[in-house]
């Protein structure tokens, strides 16, 4: 039996999403810095698990692509924002780099749908999808950011997304815990 933290990665996902949509609506235009918090820690809790998943494929099959290499892209993005605006910096090229992450997570949510991965492949192929639009035309948004339609359209997007990832992770933390409740780590388990 493997043993998974999907729950973690997916709640903090819907959390790093949420931070984003306060920041995109509240802060983007004013004292960006107080979001540097939040994004640093959604951003370094993405990148260790998915770290973690990439390299110890934990999971089986190819789930560790989606959710591990997906994870890292997120964080590294929360991560690199919490630094560029403690510093001052312009968001301009996370931008561009948002744009690429997108793009890979709208192929991984259209392929998790044909290949029908998860218990649930169309809320997960929406959530990748939805997601990766978002980080797509995050680049003209900022570019638009004084406009307080586009920051209203980019936060209710990033909480429909957070939504999706919130629910898909709070009910697989409902699952996990019945399903692993016989589990026993291999120094606790009867000898063969």
């Amino acid at each position: 039996m493997f043993v998974d933290y999907l729950t973690l990665m997916l709640v903090n996902l819907a959390a790093g999403l949420v931070i984003t949509a306060v920041f995109v609506f509240f802060f983007l235009n004013g004292e960006r810095k107080r979001a540097a918090p939040g994004f640093l820690v959604s951003g370094f809790v993405a990148l260790v698990t998915g770290f973690h998943e990439i390299f110890t494929w934990p999971i089986p099959g190819s789930y560790n692509i989606p959710f591990g290499e997906g994870s890292i892209l997120f964080g590294i993005l929360l991560f690199a924002a919490g630094i560029a605006v403690l510093k001052d910096w312009d968001l301009l090229t996370l931008g561009v780099y948002a744009v690429f992450a997108g793009v890979a997570s709208i192929i991984l949510g259209f392929r998790i749908y044909n290949l029908k991965m998860t218990n649930e492949p169309l809320v997960s192929a929406a959530g990748f999808i939805l997601t990766g639009l978002i980080a797509v035309v995050s680049l003209p948004a900022y570019l638009l950011r004084k406009s307080l339609v586009v920051r209203i359209i980019a936060a209710l997007a990033l909480l429909g997304a957070a939504a999706i990832w919130g629910v898909f992770g709070y009910l697989a933390y409902w699952a996990h815990l019945d399903n692993f409740s016989k589990w026993l780590p291999p120094t606790m388990a009867a000898p063969k």
